[in-house]
């Protein structure tokens, strides 16, 4: 048996979302200690998907709204070791380096804003994250005015000079 579907997450307007995959159940205390030293007053929510034993989503953050976000969509998704962490009032810019040196981390399979559709496979042992389809369709290559408008862009919220 092997079945494909698929899961949206879709973050609310103020919020950023980290999918990754680790690989033991101290993930999430060790990440929330990488969240928390990364940017100080970060709100965030974050779920574990536990994969042998009990099979838990585990959770954890310092804001309960966005914990159980967290904990709901991982329980949907159901594949294991994977996590999913919602920012609120940082970007995944300022906690990805951090996130990715955490010992369990094996890999991140998107960071972003946009909404996303995760390609799971399922048989009969359990699920697996198959790849994300983060945002939407390409739809041309930018012009000289697109340019200007990123370099602005980027400007303006002080990632650039």
């Amino acid at each position: 048996m092997l079945n494909f579907t698929t899961v949206k997450i879709d973050p609310q307007k103020d919020t950023n979302i980290i999918l990754g995959q680790a690989h033991f159940i101290k993930t999430v205390e060790d990440l929330c200690e990488a969240l928390v030293n990364a940017v100080p007053n970060i709100k965030f929510g974050l779920a574990f998907c536990e994969s042998s034993g009990p099979c838990l989503v585990r959770g954890e953050g310092n804001d309960p709204e966005l914990k159980r976000l967290a904990a709901e969509k991982a329980l949907e998704l159901s594949c294991g070791h994977s996590f999913l962490i919602i920012l609120r009032g940082a970007y995944p810019i300022n906690v990805l380096d951090k996130v990715k040196a955490v010992p369990e981390v094996c890999g991140i399979y998107a960071a972003t804003a946009n909404p996303l559709e995760v390609v799971v496979a399922e048989t009969e042992q359990g699920r697996g994250i198959m790849g994300v389809i983060d945002g939407f369709k390409t739809k041309g290559i930018e012009t000289d005015e697109n340019v200007k408008e990123r370099r602005g862009f980027l400007r303006k919220i002080g990632y650039k000079l």
